[in-house]
């Protein structure tokens, strides 16, 4: 429903943003040999014989001159990866151009890196658009890469999901299948802890003593009274004697407190090298469990995830920077 408060441009604006678009920067070069780029979403093919596309820009724009005199632009479509770059030429940066290795193409005109697609184009015509103009341009050479593409869709940036199959609802309310979060992500989990478990058996590691090394991974020099609850939430109940198990095998160190009847736990060279093995195993199956998907869907399904996920919930560690 429209805001009742907004004006009619305003309530038209978000008409027009319910229309899901590409991103792009077009770009050229003026009389005077400047670089001059603009970040537009108002791109269209128009025809494939002869091959031409067209986009429109404010007669406000201060790039207005240099795109109505240019012979040659250039069209990029954004990567995904590439909102930052979007933002930088939409907003009023000097020199939006600053640090980017550009090519160049026909006369000069500056050519984007690492998009997902680019249009070298020559100028044919230009139309009155009300308080744009819409410039027509006939394809003189273009590239493609397989970077999924950069989204505009009511005043936010997003990333193309490939649409699936809707898995089929459980047929008993008591039993749960592939259309649960909770089916889905233990499906997903077994294969991940299969790995882990491989690898702590040959460590000789018990879900305890991982639980405690894991912990210390992330909070190095807690006191026992708090390792005990802590790590015991990972899962496996854990109890003093796990503690001084690793601290015999030298894993852990336990330092006294002067005020505290607890020892600190500290994570040891060796406690610390056993601890990366077992997560480089974890991550090499996680790599091979992402490997299935498309490499944009894989980065979409990590960012729901962490929506997803409360870092303080329940006492759970937050996740180590990357």
């Amino acid at each position: 429903m429209a805001d009742p408060q907004a004006t009619p441009q305003r309530a038209l604006r978000d008409a027009m943003g319910s229309f899901a678009t590409g991103v792009t920067i077009v770009t050229t070069r003026s009389a005077a040999g400047e670089d001059i780029g603009r970040t537009a979403n108002s791109f269209s093919s128009v025809s494939l014989d002869p091959p031409m596309i067209l986009w429109s820009l404010a007669r406000s724009s201060s790039s207005h001159a240099a795109f109505a005199e240019a012979r040659h632009f250039a069209v990029h479509v954004l990567a995904a990866d590439q909102d930052e770059l979007s933002g930088r030429f939409a907003g009023k940066s000097a020199d939006r151009f600053a640090g980017l290795e550009a090519e160049r193409g026909a006369e000069g005109i500056p050519l984007l890196r690492h998009c997902a697609a680019r249009f070298e184009c020559r100028t044919v015509y230009r139309y009155d658009g009300g308080d744009h103009v819409i410039f027509v341009g006939e394809v003189t050479g273009f590239q493609r890469s397989d970077a999924a593409p950069l989204l505009f869709h009511g005043g936010r940036y997003g990333r193309l999901v490939r649409q699936r199959a809707t898995p089929a609802a459980p047929e008993r309310p008591e039993t749960l299948g592939a259309g649960n979060l909770a089916w889905l992500l233990s499906r997903s989990f077994h294969e991940l802890r299969a790995a882990s478990a491989e690898a702590r058996a040959k460590l000789d590691l018990t879900d305890p003593h991982y639980a405690v090394l894991t912990l210390l991974g992330h909070r190095d020099g807690l006191p026992l009274a708090h390792v005990l609850p802590l790590a015991s939430q990972r899962g496996a109940e854990v109890g003093r004697c796990d503690c001084a198990a690793l601290a015999e095998r030298g894993l852990v160190r336990m330092d006294p407190q002067p005020d505290a009847p607890d020892p600190a736990l500290h994570l040891t060279e060796a406690g610390r090298d056993t601890l990366i093995r077992v997560v480089a195993a974890i991550r090499a199956a996680e790599a091979d469990l992402l490997g299935r998907l498309a490499e944009e869907d894989a980065r979409v399904l990590l960012d729901l995830l962490g929506a997803l996920a409360r870092s303080d919930s329940r006492g759970w560690p937050p996740a180590l920077p990357a």
